[in-house]
């Protein structure tokens, strides 16, 4: 059995997963990192990204967040993002049609996030 550490992911409006896992990978401004138990202590900034998590369960959890900060210590690992939404609960057609828009208004920060939760519902 892997070794097991606790994950909160945390929107600015809600907690969005809890629970145990054994890999949890997640993007940062100094790149993409993976955190397992008993990794180093850790303070970052996360860039818009999907998270990977993987259960204690051996299932997968994957969500799209955009900004916030990750810390871990204590085998105990945070979350706290601006936004965040579970793959499973991302519409894709509405993701898909705000990717259109924003890319015929040009507004980089609107395609970045229809493009996010798109990948990340491809991921899981």
């Amino acid at each position: 059995m892997a070794a097991e550490l606790h994950v909160e992911l945390v929107a600015a409006d809600r907690s969005v997963w809890s629970g145990e896992a054994t890999l949890v990978v997640a993007r940062t401004t100094s790149g993409d990192i993976g955190v397992m138990a008993g990794h180093q202590p850790l303070l970052g900034v996360l860039e818009s990204g999907p998270v990977t998590i993987r259960t204690s369960e051996g299932g997968t959890v994957v969500a799209a967040v955009h900004g916030g900060f990750i810390s871990f210590a204590d085998n105990k690992l945070s979350l706290l993002a601006e936004i965040a939404e579970l793959a499973d609960e991302i519409d894709v057609q509405r993701a898909e049609r705000a990717l259109d828009r924003a890319k015929s208004d040009t507004d980089a920060a609107a395609g970045r996030r229809a493009d996010v939760r798109l990948r990340a519902v491809a991921g899981h």
